[in-house]
């Protein structure tokens, strides 16, 4: 998997920097092309001589020496990268990342990089608890980097926790597996609904719901991860798109609903993640409602149920649905699941702390139409979508392995 592969290693200047030569060497032991930017604090911590000789390319150190690759050096060097793995991923890489922040020659590399990006946090345990800490993290999780830890168990500094890096073998093994994953969709249209629509009420106000859309999102990303061509539909969100994910912007349910129709035919896959809004007014007005009275009154009427249609009309497809419930989760999910007839329906109790709408975990159960039932335990979104991406590639008979 990782054959002829351009792997750029960023080391920085943590204790655990030494077990970045294992990482370069097993990389170069399973054909990756291994090229390695350190921090000067790195150098403190492990010869760059030593990750020269194991990667069998030049070490790049300083920010204005005489460029190895005739190129703007770390314009080059991201260009070219496949993937990037820094290990270890210190507080302050992690800040900087965070922030933009880009005053050495890796930090201005990870600003450039357009590849899959793999982070191994390394640090003292109360570091890496820090809500600061804590909020970077959160932060490139939502830029789609990919964490790999921290681990638990002894520290340098003689505290016990988690903070430390993971093994070499664990990090190569996350590589591998993310190139294995690449393959498994190659070839399948998937369509991914995101965010919560508005209805609007006047040129001012409109009816909406807390979706943040960032499952949906994750959703997009992990598809895309996995090689399927993808198509995000959403509706208003503060969140970035997934790069070479198609984006196709909406605001109301019947914009949501149109945009799903068209493509419906081609999809093999259909992911309805948004929260569309049952209801829109009946009355839309052209001017601002001024407030008159004590009392405002408004007329609802029903939006199209795009589930159930999508679930009466599929012709092979997969869909997918999902439930987000406040009381009797499973069984007002399952009775969803057969009602819109989804082939996987994901159920959230939105009233569990760390499941809710907008926050960055969520805690849901895969529910399937013979009785199967996955309960997964409070995780990153992006973790889960990768999951959903497995059973997703399982219901269409593609092997993991491929």
């Amino acid at each position: 998997m990782l054959e002829g592969k351009f792997i750029l290693v960023g080391v920085t200047g943590g204790i655990a920097a030494y077990k970045a030569a294992e990482v370069v060497s097993r990389l170069r032991k399973l054909r990756a092309d291994v090229h390695v930017v350190m921090t000067k604090e790195a150098a403190h911590f492990i010869a760059p001589l030593t990750l020269q000789s194991l990667s069998a390319n030049p070490v790049h150190v300083e920010m204005f020496t005489e460029p190895k690759l005739w190129n703007v050096e770390h314009i080059a060097l991201a260009e070219r990268a496949d993937a990037v793995v820094v290990v270890p991923a210190t507080a302050n890489i992690i800040a900087k990342m965070a922030v933009g922040l880009a005053d050495d020659l890796l930090s201005t590399v990870l600003l450039a990089v357009r590849s899959p990006l793999f982070v191994a946090p390394a640090m003292n345990h109360w570091m890496y608890h820090h809500s600061a800490t804590q909020e970077n993290l959160r932060c490139l999780t939502e830029r789609s980097v990919h964490m790999i830890g921290p681990a638990e168990g002894f520290q340098a500094c003689g505290t016990d926790g988690d903070g430390r890096m993971s093994e070499p073998e664990e990090i190569v093994a996350e590589l591998e597996r993310f190139f294995q994953s690449q393959t498994w969709l190659k070839g399948k249209r998937v369509l991914v609904t995101a965010g919560g629509t508005q209805e609007p009420l006047d040129p001012v106000r409109y009816i909406g719901n807390r979706s943040s859309g960032r499952m949906g999102y994750a959703i997009a990303q992990a598809l895309q991860e996995a090689g399927a061509e993808t198509v995000l539909i959403s509706a208003p969100t503060s969140l970035h798109p997934p790069s070479q994910v198609l984006h196709v912007p909406v605001m109301t349910a019947l914009e949501m609903r149109d945009e799903v129709i068209k493509r419906f035919p081609e999809a093999d896959v259909v992911v309805k993640a948004a929260a569309v809004a049952d209801y829109r007014p009946a009355v839309q007005s052209e001017q601002k409602i001024k407030k008159q009275g004590d009392k405002l009154q408004l007329e609802l009427i029903p939006n199209p149920d795009i589930l159930a249609e999508l679930g009466r009309s599929k012709n092979g497809q997969i869909l997918v649905g999902f439930a987000a419930e406040t009381e009797e989760l499973i069984k007002h999910a399952q009775e969803k699941m057969h009602r819109k007839n989804v082939d996987l329906l994901v159920a959230n109790d939105v009233t569990k702390p760390g499941a809710g709408f907008g926050s960055p975990t969520n805690i849901v159960s895969f529910l399937f139409p013979d009785g199967r039932r996955i309960d997964l335990p409070q995780q990153e979104k992006l973790e889960i979508a990768r999951r959903l991406v497995r059973e997703i590639a399982v219901l269409l008979g593609v092997k993991e392995e491929n």
